[in-house]
């Protein structure tokens, strides 16, 4: 089934809060929760506006490990300007995989207070980027919306892409609704005791089932404008791992069972050994994965029924297999 497009002119979804002035409100909201942190499922109850923290290791303010237009996304992202990303320093999962484990596990960039990340998404804007990309927001939702006030107030107009690894807050969900057009969450493991081997969050699979639905309802099926730019919706992510250990056909059928078989749905290959994973450590994953693998992955995306797989995947596998 062909999804309607959406016009190059339309507003981003923030526009209306903003000028109702529901926007200050929840950023103020928001940055009063962080004096007793519960915005994302680790409920560490620390006082971040003392500048404290725990599992993200992220205190008052943000943490910006770079920001540039990215040509690495979806092509609907992407474009042919790139796609505007905030890469955010710290995480509150502990993937032992990880491929930025400086920034995530680590926590290394620069300090930015709600000014320095408006100017952020100002410059990208400037620079003629298609959207705002904020990756790995889960731990940093009353900071971007501090900065986004500000940086609305002064001119921005892009489409704002969440893209998270779906360890998100029904709370902090609530205050993006109405914000966020575009979210793209992973979902990275179907069964817990994978979750709590591998991320360290055995609640993991509950949570980014909870917290997907409620992006799809938020913002619904993804729809392109007539230049084939993503202007809202949803993009599904899922990175398949060696010896299908992620639970790629459980997750791919729930997801055409729960969302539909329209959802856009990136499966992805680029799993590689990095952060933890070592001859030492987790050596049962410290393999890329096979063609094999991956073209196991797409054919059970197939056989559940999602139509709209990002064009990109097939191809790499079609190219692996040569």
């Amino acid at each position: 089934m062909a999804l309607p497009n959406q016009s190059r002119n339309s507003q981003p979804a923030y526009l209306a809060l903003w000028q109702s002035g529901e926007l200050a409100r929840r950023a103020e909201n928001a940055l009063s929760k962080l004096a007793d942190c519960t915005l994302c499922p680790r409920d560490c109850h620390v006082d971040r506006l003392a500048d404290k923290f725990s599992v993200c290791r992220v205190g008052r303010h943000a943490v910006v490990s770079s920001y540039f237009p990215h040509f690495g996304e979806e092509d609907c992202l992407r474009g042919w300007r790139g796609s505007g990303t905030i890469f955010f320093a710290g995480c509150n999962l502990r993937c032992v995989f990880c491929q930025n484990f400086e920034t995530s596990w680590k926590v290394e960039g620069e300090e930015a207070s709600a000014r320095k990340l408006a100017l952020m998404m100002l410059d990208l804007q400037e620079r003629g980027c298609h959207n705002i990309n904020f990756v790995t927001p889960e731990h940093v939702v009353p900071q971007i919306l501090e900065a986004l006030l500000i940086a609305v107030e002064e001119g921005l107009r892009l489409p704002l892409v969440y893209n998270t690894s779906a360890y998100d807050s029904l709370d902090s969900l609530e205050l993006m609704e109405g914000l966020i057009d575009i979210y793209m969450p992973d979902f990275k493991f179907w069964d817990a005791e994978m979750a709590r081997r591998y991320i360290r969050a055995p609640d993991y699979p509950e949570t980014a089932r909870r917290t997907i639905r409620e992006m799809h309802r938020q913002v619904g099926p993804l729809v392109l404008d007539e230049n084939g730019l993503a202007r809202r919706g949803l993009i599904l992510r899922h990175l398949v791992m060696p010896g299908a250990i992620a639970g790629t056909r459980e997750i791919l059928e729930w997801v055409a069972r729960e969302l539909g078989p329209d959802t856009y749905v990136n499966v992805m290959s680029q799993y590689f050994p990095a952060g933890k994973v070592s001859a030492n450590e987790h050596v049962e994953i410290n393999r890329n994965i096979t063609s094999r693998e991956f073209q196991e992955a797409l054919q059970a995306a197939h056989e559940a029924g999602l139509r709209r797989l990002d064009a990109r995947a097939p191809l790499r596998a079609l190219m692996d297999s040569f």
